[in-house]
């Protein structure tokens, strides 16, 4: 049953990451790519803070009692590893589509990441069923459907997206590795404080142009609109989301939740679809057809159903 609930979880953040794109992409060009990543992380950081004393009260949190300094080290070294690699993963993206990428092919070659997973676990052995790997081949397949619009060509863009799908690959083995031994609540408040330190570094020599006249006309140029995509991609992607895919790792094979999340492109085009008006046309919609079936067929205990036909047999 914990099984089939983290996998809500993660197609909970999955949705959220969807109609959070939009955000990301008018949050960057109105204040600057890292200024934007930043704030937004420093806001996630201090809305988990502000409800942990209370989820520990509810024993909603793995911590509710004293931890070892055992415990203490490994939530701090895997807070601090997994900051670092969404410092690159998060920043890549957004340097991405602030650089040109079309919404399309952003989204196209973020969510490779369905591919490069299950790869890079062959080296940490673990291994997934046949039904998984067919999976990500329809996956992969509707992405391209539901995304790509044009020719395919890489240019410097897509390359920072490319870079930026890879991180995200380490990131979700790196979760896969820690979820199980801390509190995930705790392991994503640390986080995006390390992440917003790093990103602080480059937000203030490209952003503000490394000087205090530098931020003094940022902060003037500041739009008052630009906090509402700020306070959505930190509240809501970073806090909330991140947090559920912490959570909602714990117990889930890394390759299934990288198709969970992939779900991430499909929300996105219904939201276009449904908040916007915006028409999806018959490629985008069995796009999304394929991405929901290998999200299904994965799911499925194939493995486990031929052991019990055979045991009967």
């Amino acid at each position: 049953m914990k099984k089939y609930r983290n996998s809500a979880f993660l197609v909970l953040a999955a949705l959220i990451w969807g109609i959070a794109f939009v955000a990301q992409s008018t949050g960057g060009d109105a204040i600057g790519p890292w200024a934007f990543n930043c704030i937004r992380m420093i806001v996630g950081a201090i809305s988990i803070a502000i409800f942990i004393p209370i989820m520990d009260k509810l024993k909603m949190t793995k911590t509710a009692t004293s931890p070892t300094p055992l415990d203490k080290k490994i939530l701090l070294k895997g807070g601090i590893i997994c900051g670092c690699i969404a410092f690159f993963a998060t920043n890549l993206q957004q340097l991405g589509i602030t650089a040109g990428a079309s919404a399309g092919k952003a989204g196209f070659l973020t969510t490779c990441y369905v591919v490069l997973v299950p790869v890079l676990a062959i080296f940490l052995k673990k291994k997934c069923g046949w039904n998984v790997w067919v999976s990500v081949v329809f996956a992969i397949i509707g992405l391209y459907l539901l995304c790509m619009k044009g020719s395919f060509s890489l240019e410097l863009p897509d390359l920072l997206l490319i870079l930026c799908a890879l991180s995200f690959s380490v990131h979700i083995l790196t979760i896969d590795h820690y979820s199980p031994m801390v509190d995930g609540v705790r392991l994503s408040c640390i986080q995006f404080i390390v992440c917003s330190i790093l990103t602080a570094i480059p937000a203030f020599f490209v952003d503000m142009h490394h000087s205090i006249d530098g931020v003094r006309a940022w902060l003037a140029a500041f739009p008052a609109d630009a906090w509402i995509a700020i306070l959505y991609a930190g509240v809501m992607s970073c806090s909330i989301a991140y947090t559920l895919q912490i959570v909602g790792q714990e117990g889930v094979n890394p390759t299934v939740a990288s198709l969970l999340m992939s779900l991430e492109s499909v929300f996105s085009a219904l939201a276009g679809a449904v908040i916007l008006g915006e028409r999806m046309s018959g490629r985008e919609t069995w796009g999304c057809v394929l991405i929901f079936i290998a999200v299904i067929f994965a799911q499925l205990p194939l493995s486990a159903m031929m052991k019990k036909k055979s045991a009967a047999g």
